[in-house]
């Protein structure tokens, strides 16, 4: 049997300013372990408010929503935290690296504030992503000083530290060429395919969406096909 990582039922979802406007519209949804899902709708339809909400950093909804079999739903935002840190591993378009720190610093952060293991353990954990993606090379090189593309494996690399459960990606190749773009889509197809990780990601790029396990496609904050 499909082992469900993150299940959402009944999300709905309205903003209030000052008029109350519905963004989302009765969501269900189930990723399996192992699945590399892409979420694909205009602009506007509510692709990101959905990923803020499964992400546990949205807690203003209706409905529940359970990862990892545990119902994360009204708990305290210290409890969450400990969630997102423990099991979310997160890419976005932009890669939010700390530009003063070495890559391999960057890489280790989540890993530190998790403490979990030792500094050297981490520091050990954090060369093993580095060389996974093949990007060990740049460990002590600063973050400015890599490329666009180069950045955002780094920003793969600290989303894998602390072997969450699911990666839930932002647009993680909207900022990239398109070689760089390839380049992000095969490290998400060869985690899924040798790693069996969960990933989760909204994408604008119809390309990247075909090529993923499963499509889930949103308007005007409804899905219409999952």
């Amino acid at each position: 049997m499909n082992e469900v990582i993150l299940q959402a039922r009944h999300i709905n979802k309205s903003f209030h300013d000052p008029v109350t406007v519905p963004v989302l519209h009765d969501i269900n949804i189930a990723v399996n372990k192992g699945e590399f899902v892409s979420v694909v709708g205009k602009s506007g339809c509510g692709k990101s408010t959905l990923l803020y909400i499964l992400s546990t950093m949205d807690t203003d909804y209706e409905g529940e929503l359970f990862i990892d079999q545990e119902r994360i739903t009204n708990k305290k935002e210290k409890q969450l935290a400990r969630i997102r840190n423990e099991k979310i591993g997160f890419v976005f378009q932009f890669h939010y690296l700390l530009n003063e720190f070495s890559v391999l610093k960057n890489v280790m952060l989540p890993g530190l504030k998790l403490n979990r293991y030792a500094e050297k353990e981490v520091e050990h954990r954090a060369i093993e992503r580095l060389k996974m993606l093949h990007i060990d090379q740049l460990a002590l090189k600063n973050a400015n000083q890599l490329s666009g593309g180069e950045k955002q494996r780094v920003a793969i690399c600290r989303a894998l530290i602390n072997d969450p459960i699911i990666v839930i990606g932002d647009e993680p190749t909207g900022n990239l060429d398109k070689k760089n773009g390839q380049i992000v889509f095969d490290i998400f197809q060869q985690l899924t395919a040798e790693y069996n990780q969960t990933l989760l990601i909204v994408t604008h790029d119809q390309t990247f969406a075909d090529h993923t396990n499963r499509i889930i496609e949103m308007e005007d904050g409804k899905i219409i096909r999952q």
